[in-house]
């Protein structure tokens, strides 16, 4: 009777050190994951400042020599569909676990960059002829509806097949819109958008409700 007590308290603590081993394991695989997601988010994010620091470069010298409007032209784009891929990467990354405190950081300081390209494009555009359009899709990151969520991810999905049919030629720039970033509140005020989302094409038409890439096609340059 003794031994058979002693063997299933032995079971018993073999069982609870295993479990706490397993625990243990999962947790520093979980930690390790996270720090690597940071890490490959924040690599992305400075080369893409880099990219956009170079862009301004660009701008500058357009002041001087007006025969750079190809050359800023083209960056742009280049740009613009560098940071959208990256977009694309940190949406995965948000999927597949839980949205830190600092992956909303990142996607934030991704949201000010999309915001400078903009704003920067429409500069351009004072300076150069623009062949090509720009489609600004403003969403709301924090909804917590689900209604809103699924509505988001059909218009994502449309933008998608958009930027695959016309590539070079439309500039697609997905921002959220309630990060309470004032460039983008000033640059947006308008507008007078009173809901979201909203996709705004060459900053004449603001579209608030989109079923197809055809309705899109239309407002294209």
């Amino acid at each position: 009777m003794v031994r058979l007590l002693q063997s299933r308290k032995r079971v018993f603590w073999e069982a609870l050190i295993l479990t706490i081993v397993v625990f243990l394991f999962g947790l520093l695989i979980g930690i390790f994951y996270e720090s690597t997601k940071s890490s490959d988010m924040n690599e992305y994010y400075v080369n893409s400042e880099l990219s956009l620091m170079d862009i301004f470069a660009l701008n500058s010298l357009l002041s001087i020599n007006s025969q750079n409007c190809d050359v800023l032209t083209s960056s742009n784009l280049e740009f613009a569909d560098k940071i959208y891929q990256e977009a694309v990467i940190l949406e995965k990354y948000e999927s597949v676990g839980k949205v830190t405190e600092h992956m909303e950081v990142v996607h934030k300081r991704y949201d000010v960059l999309r915001t400078f390209l903009w704003i920067n494009t429409i500069k351009t555009s004072e300076k150069c002829e623009r062949d090509y359009s720009t489609v600004v899709y403003l969403y709301e990151y924090f909804s917590k509806d689900l209604t809103q969520k699924a509505k988001q991810n059909v218009w994502s999905k449309i933008l998608s097949d958009l930027k695959q049919e016309k590539g070079g030629n439309i500039l697609l720039i997905p921002i959220a819109s309630d990060t309470n970033l004032s460039s983008l509140n000033a640059l947006t005020a308008k507008f007078n958008i009173t809901s979201y989302p909203v996709v705004i094409i060459n900053e004449k038409h603001v579209i608030s409700d989109i079923s197809s890439v055809q309705e899109l096609e239309r407002y294209l340059k």
